[in-house]
């Protein structure tokens, strides 16, 4: 799978599009269904107005969020998907930079480690798991905790 990134509003010094790249490296180990060279999605860096923007015009909520995962490509059909033909869009994520950053502190853990969880988080999302659906909850969390771990980051649900 490859990533189009974009940032706009996140400073550095963080490497943010190789985090990005991490993480979806990280998921696919734990989800193999999105190792598939056909597939492609996009993640957007930006602040909390543009998320808020895209919250209210797709799901009607007039508040800016932490991420946001626009899948279009349901689970079934992901995986079923051959690994020949031609590319397929697996949908969009976009992060809001001041949510993230109230959230990281408020947790008292680094920036860097709450955007790659809403990253794998928004990946997963994209791939068909979901965590209000009865009884897919502990799954997703697994896979997310599994994931961050490749990726040195502490279990963000507080289990370890």
């Amino acid at each position: 799978m490859t990533l189009d990134i974009e940032i706009d509003g996140w400073p550095g010094p963080t490497d943010w599009a190789d985090l990005a790249e991490r993480a979806l490296e990280a998921v696919e180990r734990v989800a193999p269904e999105l190792a598939n060279e056909r597939l492609s999605a996009s993640v957007l860096f930006t602040v909390d107005e543009e998320v808020q923007t895209l919250n209210r015009e797709w799901r009607t909520k007039d508040q800016p969020t932490n991420v946001l995962s626009f899948p279009m490509i349901p689970r079934p059909d992901l995986l079923a998907l051959s690994s020949r033909g031609g590319p397929e869009m697996l949908g969009d994520i976009a992060l809001a930079f001041e949510t993230c950053t109230r959230e990281a502190d408020g947790k008292g853990i680094a920036l860097q480690d709450h955007a790659a969880h809403l990253v794998v988080h928004g990946l997963l999302h994209l791939a068909g798991h979901d965590h209000q659906a009865e009884g897919e909850a502990h799954g997703m969390e697994a896979l997310e905790i599994k994931a961050l771990a490749l990726m040195n980051i502490a279990d963000p649900y507080g289990n370890a």
